[in-house]
């Protein structure tokens, strides 16, 4: 399973990318939200982990065009942010994102919410 991971704090990308990859998913990094959209359209992963707060586009523009588009849409999102708000919780769930976990983050946490969104039954793509 490949997953990609956009956040432009490097250390959070570094942490999330040798974490996961520790448990035995490949993982994809883009240090913002640009640079996720041209990596998706590249290779489109598993699943999506976004910062909200990113250069060029935000993790909700990105989540939009992911949730937008056909070749995209089934794939799960989840938000990894420092909004922890009620408000940006909600934003992300109304633009399609799947989960959302705000940072600080408990690492079994995130593994549980990537694990189960993995698993879950995906519509086929158009």
């Amino acid at each position: 399973m490949r997953i990609l991971v956009a956040d432009d704090e490097i250390h959070i990308r570094t942490l999330l990318k040798i974490t996961l990859e520790m448990v035995g998913y490949e993982v994809d990094v883009a240090a913002d939200g640009q640079e996720a959209l041209e990596r998706i359209a590249v290779q489109v992963p598993d699943l999506i982990l976004l910062d909200i707060k990113m250069p060029k586009l935000n993790g909700w523009q990105v989540c939009e065009k992911i949730k937008n588009d056909d070749k995209t849409r089934s794939v799960p999102i989840i938000m990894v942010t420092a909004f922890g708000q009620k408000e940006a919780r909600q934003r992300s769930f109304d633009l399609g994102a799947d989960e959302f976990i705000s940072k600080p983050f408990e690492t079994p946490a995130l593994l549980d919410a990537v694990k189960k969104l993995l698993e879950r039954p995906r519509p086929a793509s158009a």
